[in-house]
């Protein structure tokens, strides 16, 4: 059974950072890019950071809103996906999933990132 989970959601203030991670069971993330959505209160979920497969040469692309402050890695042999976040803004305040991109079906439970002074 395919499963994410994700982790390293917390209370911040701006301007702070924070790393996610999302562990994968079940499914081998070798095989597939990888990215990190989140979904703010009264919002859709979107898209923030995507990383292509190691043999693609781990390409990553972001969303404008986090351009320059939010960093995705990968590391295949843990099965497991970063998102390195810093600079945070109130407007980063979501519930942070992973998922495959394009995604699947299956949504793990997320983490909360409240950034807040």
């Amino acid at each position: 059974q395919v499963q994410f989970v994700e982790s390293g959601g917390a209370l911040v203030q701006p301007g702070g950072s924070l790393r996610l991670s999302c562990a994968a069971s079940g499914y081998i993330v070798t095989f597939s890019a990888m990215g990190w959505y989140r979904q703010a209160p009264g919002k859709q979920r979107e898209l923030v950071a995507t990383i292509s497969q190691k043999s693609r040469g781990s390409y990553t692309s972001f969303a404008d809103s986090v351009k320059g402050r939010f960093t995705i890695s990968r590391d295949d042999a843990k099965n497991t996906v970063y998102l390195q976040m810093n600079s945070l803004r109130p407007e980063d305040t979501a519930v942070y999933y992973c998922n495959t991109q394009p995604s699947s079906t299956i949504w793990g439970r997320g983490t909360q990132v409240t950034v807040s002074s």
